[in-house]
């Protein structure tokens, strides 16, 4: 899905809200920030997102999959296990009935380092240009800001192996 097809749905989802007199929020996470909010790339393979009321919202999504033939599992949150008590997100867009908010910069990159798979090129790539993006130049950088939203025992060793890789990537010794 495109920026403009995740707006359109998300569109949707407000109609749809608004016909039953309903306000919701949704949370986005994951891909589809890196998609909407930061313009990363140019497309992601779902949304995941924690969003409420959850059960209505959820019949609505699965409306919205029928209607346009996507998905099911278009509009999910399947992620929700990498939610910190520290979550920070940003307002994205606010619509008559539905707030949606994107994960904040900082708050993405923890995530994306927690979750990542490895060999996963989308990870990696969504990893990268995060640093990038929040001109970091140095690991420990990166590990403050994991650190701000995880416990640092629930820090996976390969995830800092991976994070140094990706620094040597980024940053080659001359």
């Amino acid at each position: 899905m495109t920026k403009d097809e995740i707006n359109k749905y998300l569109m949707a989802l407000n109609e749809e809200l608004k016909n039953l007199n309903i306000i919701g929020e949704i949370y986005l996470i994951g891909g589809a920030v890196m998609c909407v909010a930061l313009n990363a790339r140019v497309s992601t393979k779902d949304v995941d997102a924690i969003f409420e009321p959850k059960s209505i919202i959820a019949k609505l999504a699965d409306k919205i999959a029928e209607e346009y033939d996507l998905n099911r599992n278009w509009l999910n949150d399947a992620a929700k296990g990498y939610l910190s008590t520290e979550a920070a997100f940003d307002i994205y867009l606010e619509l008559s009935n539905l707030k949606i908010f994107t994960a904040a910069p900082e708050y993405i990159l923890a995530m994306k380092c927690m979750s990542m798979r490895l060999g996963e090129s989308e990870d990696i790539s969504d990893i990268k240009f995060l640093i990038r993006y929040l001109n970091i130049n140095d690991l420990n950088t990166v590990i403050l800001i994991l650190e701000k939203y995880y416990p640092n025992k629930q820090i996976p060793p390969r995830t800092i192996y991976a994070l140094e890789e990706i620094f040597e990537d980024i940053y080659p010794k001359r």
